[in-house]
């Protein structure tokens, strides 16, 4: 039963690259946000995505209190569900991870983002 609940909970929290791909192409209104440090944002970054270091998520808080559906990614994806679980912990509840992060991203999206 812990296991098929632990299931949900990863498959409602995370967004694979391909789906986050179709929603940036037909315009939806979400907020991508980059929860990786700063000399990694440096290195490649999805476009248009907003820079939020983990360490500062609870500073900005209403930032994303008044967005309704947010996307954060960081390196592999670990970082991010930590913040996307946080943040519905918060009562943020259209916050989700970027299943495998920016390497996922740059492999099956984008190869002109930076792998390291």
């Amino acid at each position: 039963m812990k296991e098929y609940l632990w299931e949900m909970t990863v498959s409602d929290i995370e967004i694979g690259p391909q789906e986050l791909k179709q929603k940036l192409d037909q315009g939806a209104k979400l907020l991508v946000i980059d929860c990786r440090e700063d000399w990694e944002h440096k290195i490649g970054a999805i476009e248009g995505a907003k820079l939020v270091p983990l360490n500062t998520l609870p500073a900005n808080m209403e930032l994303f209190q008044q967005a309704d559906e947010i996307v954060i990614y960081c390196h592999h994806g670990m970082r991010s569900l930590n913040a996307a679980a946080w943040l519905r912990s918060q009562g943020v509840d259209g916050a989700r991870s970027l299943a495998g992060g920016i390497e996922r991203w740059s492999m099956e999206i984008d190869p002109r983002v930076a792998r390291y």
